[in-house]
């Protein structure tokens, strides 16, 4: 499907190898704002999707993006032309090391869905390759990014395989980020949890609010708790 329309705005995804997927729409709807983030960067853009999320809801002015594949950059330029939130949209074409080296912004969110798959075999898709493993973007690089470009009382907020979260949260507590918010998430009620979304701030707060989402009650079966965070934002939620 090279079009993913959703109530607000439309994703198109046929010149980059990373398609819609649940893991982009956890984040962009589970990312915490109730700091009212001024300036929103996020790390690895794909089509554009967790940026349009975060620009439909928060009042944000400015929301960059970063993008290192030409096509994906392409793509989710095209997304931010397209939506309704285009003034507020900005996507820069370069890796994140190039990014840091003159960074010009602090931002009060950084968000990231960052490549894994760090095990050693590779497809035959060179661009799936680069957006899905982790050697285009090792997960020190991306915690030392986060805290050179965050504000004071910033939030970062990514998205992991569940078996990555406890070397992710001991490396973040390296650079003084600490996590505020997890919620790990199960595709089925009998199912293994899969994914663990992070939320990080410089405060170290012993009081860490820790939750779990299930995802579906069976095929196609959505748990109210999925519905009631992905409603603003599915046609048939």
């Amino acid at each position: 499907m090279s079009k993913f329309t959703f109530k607000q705005f439309s994703v198109q995804q046929d010149k980059t190898a990373m398609k819609v997927g649940t893991d982009g729409v956890l984040l962009g709807t589970w990312t915490p704002i109730n700091h009212n983030p001024f300036s929103i960067l996020d790390i690895g853009a794909g089509t554009g999707i967790i940026a349009l999320m975060l620009a439909q809801r928060t009042a944000a002015q400015q929301i960059d993006s970063l993008e290192i594949d030409e096509a994906a950059y392409e793509q989710a330029t095209e997304n931010f032309e397209n939506s309704p939130w285009n003034d507020r949209l900005f996507c820069f074409h370069a890796g994140l090391d190039e990014f840091i080296e003159e960074p010009e912004d602090e931002y009060d969110l950084i968000v990231s869905n960052p490549p894994f798959y760090s095990e050693d075999y590779k497809t035959e898709n060179e661009k799936r390759d680069l957006a899905r493993f982790q050697d285009a973007m090792p997960f020190e690089e991306l915690i030392e990014a986060a805290d050179l470009l965050l504000s004071e009382n910033g939030i970062f907020a990514v998205i992991l395989p569940f078996k990555e979260e406890k070397s992710f949260i001991a490396l973040a507590k390296e650079s003084e980020l600490y996590p505020t918010k997890i919620t790990h998430v199960k595709g089925t009620p009998t199912s293994e949890v899969k994914r663990s979304l992070l939320a990080f701030s410089r405060n170290d707060n012993p009081e860490i609010e820790i939750d779990e989402l299930t995802i579906e009650i069976e095929r196609h079966v959505y748990t109210p708790e999925y519905i009631e965070l992905t409603k603003d934002f599915y046609l048939k939620m």
